[in-house]
């Protein structure tokens, strides 16, 4: 696999776009491309919202939005769920280790 960036030229609503990426990071590239072209025509095609980058914010904040809130349905565990319990755990290690620093 090569780690040799490269210049791809790609298309989000009608307008060119050249970005870098490795040949590693094509594939991904052009799914998120895909991706953020469909859902900025989405968001274009319902007519509430006018000029591009006013869609270009709307469209991240629905990405964003989804993925904080994503589930990974194959193996059913909740992402969100997952961070919370982690910092609980962490909160709880934290507390733990600074009562055992009166011990040295």
């Amino acid at each position: 696999m090569s780690k040799e960036v490269k210049a791809l030229d790609v298309t989000i609503m009608g307008r060119e776009f050249r970005v870098s990426c490795t040949d590693d990071e094509r594939s991904g590239l052009l799914r998120a491309v895909t991706y953020l072209d469909h859902k900025m025509t989405e968001i274009r095609d319902e007519g509430k919202v006018i000029g591009t980058e006013r869609i270009a914010v709307l469209a991240a904040l629905n990405i964003a939005h989804e993925l904080l809130t994503a589930k990974v349905t194959a193996s059913g565990v909740d992402l969100g769920e997952v961070k919370r319990r982690m910092q609980h755990m962490q909160a709880t290690i934290d507390a733990a280790m600074s009562s055992q620093d009166k011990l040295f």
